[in-house]
């Protein structure tokens, strides 16, 4: 047929439409759309059921718009559904949408329809929002239609409505409002479709957004363009109780008239722009992003997060994923590309940036910053074209056929649910995802190793070798695999035979930071009367409690329950070149004065610990450290840290007479560890207090 006669051509559409109408729906597509209305009709508990029955095309809404080609039918009640279905599906060959396809390139063959049931919303007003105003790109801002009631007033440009240009960045300024006078709205109507009405006298002329629906629904926006790399063309609605709905968002095209100017242009931005640090870390999630930064030193920093701000901590953690919507960026100075973190922020689509050693030390909050995470550089200010440049580009990979599979199959597998071990949430029936499963007996399985570690004496009858050192720790090892150079009849082990990477560190700080104090302590009367209280004989006790301090090891990995006088501590480190293998645990409980100054004891080596990274729990006198993936150099220094600890807090317990004293022997502590171990270049995230010149802290 010659599609260029007219008349033809549309005999042909009608034809075909006629077909379509009169065509029996197959019983297994009636069956399963009956099923699910039952199920959506249980959960509204006898409500009224109103669908928009829309059009879902393959290739609508992707490099071509297809916007209002193909028919939608509005508050469609559950007996009118299948009518509706086959209004949809004969929409695809109407003579305008028919054509558009053949204009474009599309094969015949290439057309197939689905179609979408969406609950209706009682929308209060509703329209749509350009992520990119129709502009000259140097022009970063963002346009919002408006009317009251349902949306096709505005996107099929029925009736006035109102228009608000915003500006793209936070906090998203409104530049411009210009209000028409909005005489009617669509509304739905009660036994199904729709219903002109008139508009009440008193909101005719007025704005029909508030300054608080613009900030929600430009917040919206911009994370959904964030996600798809792309400006978005979003439907959305208010409802009368101000909940927003976002009912689609398709691609808007936006391109440069002229691209290699437009990316000389972005050259010459870049050089002329101040760069903070560059190279510096590991890339997790590619993309640019613009704003203040806000230094987090602890989750209790998160509550205060303001949005549009570029997240900057010191080590990585899923429960940043509390924060990704708002957050902009991401740089950390330490974690792993591999980390929950990094899947989240992959997952969130959150241009992020971690190991970089520096971010915590170069910025600061409230620093304006542009993060390039495609070249992984830090620019001083706001690059704009940097922005404009990612959001134009033509290759996109997420636009292609495999990019779109993949992420259907990675629903599956990528999202992490079981954030939190700590959580009463944390069950295996809470597994949604492969990648929850796993996160589930990953944990579960290091709780079992520790058990295991714990009891590893009771289990194993190994020659065990006393370590010969010059601080008297009364250690016992068993070397289960390359953890000693001394030969196998052996009975004794000395610090240069030592090959344990964790054990090694623990010794060398425990001796190099001088730390272990061999002058007695003036014990007050009350500290005499607790260690009376404490004492315990060992005839009443298992062999398992009394004996020797034992320290399972192997080139890697360190198992260590070392009990000096009242103190006990449990250390399990594995240390190698694997970064995300590597990882330390370690407790501390006990001590011989009263309660109140074993707790102070406790407050002070949560802090050193945090101050290095660890995550820290305190319980009373008991405080339990975790830290992981970092790399094996830094690991190292972590752990002649905790050899300082050991030996700086053997009797600490006895002087903390008072709350000061938590922050002198803090500073003490800093000083001379940072002094005499090799942690220098790494310094830790909290600041030194000052301590009075004249100041003791009494040890």
């Amino acid at each position: 047929m010659d599609v260029k006669d007219e008349t033809a051509f549309e005999a042909m559409c009608n034809e075909v439409r006629r077909r379509i109408f009169e065509a029996a729906i197959p019983k297994h597509v009636v069956s399963n759309i009956e099923a699910m209305l039952d199920i959506i009709a249980g959960k509204r508990q006898g409500a009224p059921l109103g669908f928009a029955v829309r059009s879902s095309a393959w290739g609508e809404d992707s490099e071509f718009s297809f916007a209002g080609q193909y028919e939608s039918v509005l508050n469609v009640p559950r007996k009118a559904i299948l009518q509706a279905y086959r209004r949809v599906i004969a929409g695809a060959y109407t003579p305008e949408a028919w054509r558009y396809r053949l204009h474009r390139g599309y094969r015949e063959s290439e057309m197939a329809m689905a179609v979408g049931c969406q609950l209706m919303v009682e929308a209060e007003v509703s329209g749509a929002m350009y992520t990119y105003a129709p502009l000259s790109l140097e022009q970063e801002a963002m346009v919002i239609s408006a009317a009251w009631g349902l949306g096709p007033a505005v996107v099929g440009g029925l009736a006035e409505s109102d228009t608000f240009v915003l500006d793209r960045l936070p906090p998203h300024s409104v530049i411009s409002t210009e209000s028409g006078r909005k005489v009617s709205k669509m509304v739905m109507k009660q036994d199904g479709g729709t219903a002109w009405v008139d508009v009440a006298q008193n909101l005719q002329d007025e704005p029909c957004l508030s300054a608080e629906y613009i900030q929600k629904l430009a917040q919206a926006a911009i994370m959904i363009e964030r996600y798809y790399r792309r400006p978005q063309d979003v439907e959305w609605a208010f409802d009368g109780k101000g909940n927003l709905y976002i009912l689609q968002s398709r691609p808007l095209n936006v391109k440069p008239n002229q691209p290699e100017r437009h990316r000389l242009y972005i050259d010459h931005a870049s050089l002329s722009a101040q760069v903070l640090f560059s190279g510096q870390g590991t890339v997790v999630q590619g993309g640019v992003a613009s704003g203040k930064v806000y230094v987090a030193q602890g989750d209790d920093d998160l509550k205060d997060f303001p949005y549009g701000a570029i997240l900057v901590a010191r080590y990585t953690s899923p429960k940043y994923s509390r924060i990704m919507r708002k957050a902009r960026g991401i740089l950390t100075d330490v974690g792993s590309a591999t980390g929950h973190m990094a899947t989240l922020a992959r997952e969130y689509r959150v241009p992020t940036v971690v190991d970089t050693g520096v971010a915590t030390k170069v910025l600061k909050t409230g620093d304006e910053v542009t993060l390039d995470a495609i070249q992984n550089v830090v620019y001083e200010g706001t690059v704009k074209e940097l922005s404009q440049f990612e959001i134009t580009q033509e290759d996109v990979f997420e636009e292609s056929f495999e990019y779109r599979t993949l992420r259907r199959v990675l629903k599956k597998i990528n999202p992490l649910n079981l954030v939190d071990p700590h959580s009463e949430s944390f069950k295996a029936a809470r597994c949604r995802t492969f990648h929850d499963i796993t996160r589930f007996v990953h944990e579960k399985a290091v709780e079992r190793l520790i058990d295991l570690s714990e009891n590893y004496r009771k289990q194993h009858d190994k020659t065990p070798k006393r370590l010969e050192f010059v601080i008297p720790l009364g250690l016992v090892i068993i070397d289960i695999e390359k953890g000693t150079s001394s030969p196998d009849r052996a009975r004794s082990v000395t610090l240069e035979q030592i090959e344990s990477t964790p054990m090694k560190a623990l010794l060398g700080g425990l001796l190099e930071s001088g730390m272990w104090e061999t002058n007695p302590v003036a014990v007050d009367l009350g500290s005499l009367m607790s260690s009376f209280t404490r004492t315990f004989s060992s005839s009443l006790a298992g062999p398992e409690d009394v004996g020797r301090n034992l320290a399972v090891i192997s080139n890697h990995y360190m198992n260590l329950h070392l009990r000096l006088g009242y103190h006990f501590n449990m250390l399990d480190a594995y240390i190698g070149d694997s970064l995300n293998d590597n990882y330390i645990y370690f407790r501390f409980l006990g001590g011989v004065s009263n309660v109140a100054r074993r707790s102070r004891r406790a407050r002070f080596i949560a802090e050193v610990m945090e101050c290095f990274d660890f995550l820290v729990e305190i319980h009373g006198d008991l405080v339990v450290g975790r830290i992981k993936k970092m790399s094996k150099e830094r690991m190292v220094s972590r752990m002649k840290v905790l050899g300082g600890l050991i030996g700086y807090t053997r009797q600490l317990d006895i002087s903390m007479i008072n709350e000061e004293r938590i922050d002198l022997h803090l500073s003490d502590f800093m000083q001379k560890i940072q002094t005499l171990t090799e942690v220098s270049d790494d310094a830790p995230m909290c600041e030194l207090r000052p301590k009075d010149a004249d100041s003791d802290p009494g040890r």
